[in-house]
């Protein structure tokens, strides 16, 4: 079975986890997780609301395979240079406005 790293937290729970089975082996109640103890555990993940302003959005679109492949041919980075083109050609367009293409 190979190894797996855990940080401080994960290998607390785990040691838990395993205190917890040993005990109902032994016919023994598991430890209780009481709100106050929840409350100490740090939360994982990005804090709410902690987003940055002018971050790209998933989005799901079609194109037509010819597109594609054309910006795919142009290797690491496609994406990006089919952003900048879509940028672009917003920027030609009377009805977008400077400060939201930056």
């Amino acid at each position: 079975m190979a190894e797996t790293k855990m940080d401080a937290e994960m290998l607390a729970f785990a040691n838990d986890v395993a205190k917890s089975i040993q005990q109902a082996k032994r016919g023994k109640f598991a430890a209780v997780h009481t709100p106050k103890m929840i409350e100490g555990y740090r939360a994982r993940g990005r804090p709410a609301g902690t987003r940055k302003t002018g971050t790209k959005q998933a989005v799901t679109v079609r194109y037509s395979p010819d597109v594609l492949e054309a910006f795919r041919a142009t290797g690491p980075g496609w994406q990006a240079r089919m952003n900048d083109a879509l940028r672009e050609w917003l920027g030609r367009r009377a009805c977008a406005r400077p400060q939201e293409l930056t």
